[in-house]
């Protein structure tokens, strides 16, 4: 059997990420997802610090144990497992480790990535709870469109900006 086609970089890019992205899907439903500890952990750590920005914004906020926060007078927004950016972490982790480039400075640029993703993932909930005071179809709307196109547009140019300026360092 001729594996020569695997010579080919485009062709082992995209056969890494697939595995990556099976190897992820099983560690993350066999495992950490029944765990719950990442997920309770992120979505956490995402309200307590969307909280804390609403209230400097002058807001009177209020939380709930399950990933609740919001506004005084709305209904609140609820992060939940699909939206704590843990997925994220995961993609712009594969593509990153799947590109050619110096490991330290993989696993350095890896840690700062997951750090602004999660970053653009909070503002987000802080957004998404301003909108929901004034109008739960907004809401729902920049839920489910703008914040996904903004945050997936992110993470490609994370990967853009690795290919062109970090790849080919060395350290």
């Amino acid at each position: 059997m001729n594996f020569s086609f695997f010579k080919n970089p485009t062709v082992k890019f995209l056969f890494f990420i697939f595995l990556f992205y099976i190897s992820w899907y099983c560690i993350y439903n066999l495992w950490l997802h029944p765990n719950e500890i990442l997920d309770t952990f992120v979505i956490n750590k995402s309200r307590d610090t969307s909280k804390w920005i609403l209230e400097h914004l002058g807001y009177v906020v209020f939380t709930g144990e399950e990933g609740v926060v919001g506004i005084d007078g709305s209904g609140g927004i609820w992060i939940g497992d699909g939206c704590n950016g843990i997925a994220l972490f995961a993609l712009f982790t594969g593509f990153i480790v799947a590109y050619r480039g110096n490991w330290k400075l993989k696993i350095v640029y890896i840690i700062l990535g997951i750090a602004c993703i999660q970053f653009l993932n909070v503002i987000r909930f802080v957004a998404l709870a301003i909108l929901d005071v004034h109008s739960r179809a907004w809401t729902e709307f920049n839920h489910t469109y703008t914040f996904t196109i903004i945050i997936y547009a992110f993470i490609f140019m994370l990967w853009i900006l690795w290919v062109n300026k970090f790849s080919k360092k060395k350290v």
